[in-house]
């Protein structure tokens, strides 16, 4: 294993670069029989893709995708599929004054230790870009579990640096370049003009859930649900902290509070997140991730060259100020791959499984 595949019954292995011909995903174990088209990939895809705001980078990239293989007649035939998404508006003149030397943050030091060599252009295969195919098999997850289950995904951003975001509704989500639950973001985009004005960054915190999880999918010990949930969204670019449920309040709350009684009709709570055990109660899915400053900027830096000489590192390009931003839909995509993941497990070992009982969700 090269650390390139996600998961096993649905393995998704990701291939390209940042600034080569293009990047995509070969999906091998998806079902037979779904109607699949591009058509129900695209739409993830936008909402993922650079260039739709001042906000983000200016890379200006349409992030079509074409299915290559897998598809017959507009069905899933079981063979592996192949999902392409080409490169179109690279500008790699502008990583030339890095070539010999590396930028604090990112991962030039580490691919050079480890490697030997390094593709300086966007980051090569450490880019953020390479999220877009795991966007684009999420979508397919996603089709495949609705269809069986109705389970449903969606995020918001609740927190853009020091600025918490309320939430009001879901259905503000789509109408905001931040993905924010609310309706009022100008408190958001004058926070981010001045930022990068300032020629820096900043870190955001992303929810994450699903609705209408069947009950009983994880293992009881080393494949969790929820550890198999860190492990994905750990996986994401730039991610460095994951909550599950109440996650890091719990440390604050009385056992008498966060153990989610249990009545005729459900759940009174959903402290767990919807997991005990390791395994799905039923409730949704509920997550969050903490995603570090983007570490293109600017500002001039402190740092070495492949001599081990001081140099100053000033990172010049397109970039978003703030990459939380475009990691909404990333991360509904993960914690989709990880859930058809353990609904073909549960099929292989349990035969099929039922949505089970509509529990009480004290969540928004």
């Amino acid at each position: 294993m090269s650390g390139n595949t996600f998961g096993n019954l649905f393995a998704v292995t990701n291939f390209g670069e940042s600034h080569g011909p293009a990047i995509g995903c070969v999906i091998d174990g998806c079902p037979p029989g779904m109607r699949l088209s591009e058509a129900d990939i695209q739409p993830d895809l936008d909402r993922r893709r650079p260039g739709t705001s001042r906000f983000v980078t200016q890379r200006n990239e349409p992030d079509t995708v074409e299915i290559l293989s897998g598809v017959y007649e507009g069905q899933t035939t079981g063979t592996p599929i192949c999902l392409l998404i080409k490169n179109t508006d690279q500008r790699s003149k502008d990583y030339g004054n890095i070539l010999e030397s590396f930028r604090p943050g990112h991962a030039d030091y580490t691919y050079f230790q480890k490697y030997g060599i390094r593709d300086p252009r966007g980051g090569g295969r450490s880019s953020a870009r390479l999220t877009a195919p795991m966007v684009a098999a999420g979508a397919v997850a996603k089709k495949w579990l609705f269809e069986r289950y109705g389970t449903v995904f969606r995020g918001c951003m609740t927190q853009v640096g020091e600025l918490p975001i309320g939430f009001e509704s879901w259905n503000f989500v789509p109408d905001n370049a931040f993905f924010a639950p609310v309706a009022d973001v100008s408190a958001l985009e004058t926070y981010m003009d001045a930022l990068r004005k300032a020629g820096d960054s900043c870190g955001a915190r992303i929810r994450v859930s699903a609705a209408n999880v069947p009950v009983g999918l994880g293992e009881p010990l080393f494949d969790k649900m929820d550890s198999d949930i860190a492990y994905a969204m750990m996986g994401i670019n730039a991610v460095k902290g994951v909550e599950i449920g109440a996650g890091f309040a719990s440390v604050t709350q009385r056992g008498s509070t966060h153990g989610d009684s249990l009545s005729p009709q459900g759940f009174r709570s959903n402290n767990a997140g919807g997991v005990l055990g390791g395994i799905t109660t039923g409730q949704d899915l509920e997550v969050s991730i903490v995603v570090k400053p983007t570490s293109s900027i600017i500002t001039p830096r402190e740092s070495i060259d492949v001599a081990g000489q001081s140099t100053e590192v000033i990172t010049k390009g397109r970039h978003d100020p703030c990459v939380g931003i475009r990691a909404t839909p990333i991360a509904e995509a993960m914690l989709a791959l990880v859930v058809i993941e353990h609904a073909l497990r549960q099929r292989a070992q349990c035969g099929d499984v039922t949505v089970g009982l509509k529990p009480i969700n004290a969540s928004a």
